[in-house]
């Protein structure tokens, strides 16, 4: 029983896997859609790790900047 479950599995297996040739038409808007899709996904990463790398240095080129700032109204007094 377990032999011939295993046999149909494997066959529908093979059926699944077999692909044939695809008869559809894909028109101009579905395909700008899709094309806008993948920009807007592309664009949202690369302002991610632009954040994520962007920022901490902001920060601490602000926090050099208030540093040497302090210590030359120190040195003009």
């Amino acid at each position: 029983m377990m032999r011939r479950f295993l046999t149909l599995f494997a066959a529908a297996g093979v059926v699944a896997l077999h692909a044939g040739t695809a008869q559809a038409y894909i028109g101009p808007g579905v395909a700008s859609g899709a094309l806008a899709a993948v920009v807007g996904v592309l664009g949202a990463i690369l302002l991610t790790l632009f954040a994520v790398i962007y920022y901490p240095i902001k920060r601490m080129l602000k926090r050099r900047r208030a540093v040497a700032g302090d210590t030359g109204s120190d040195s003009a007094k």
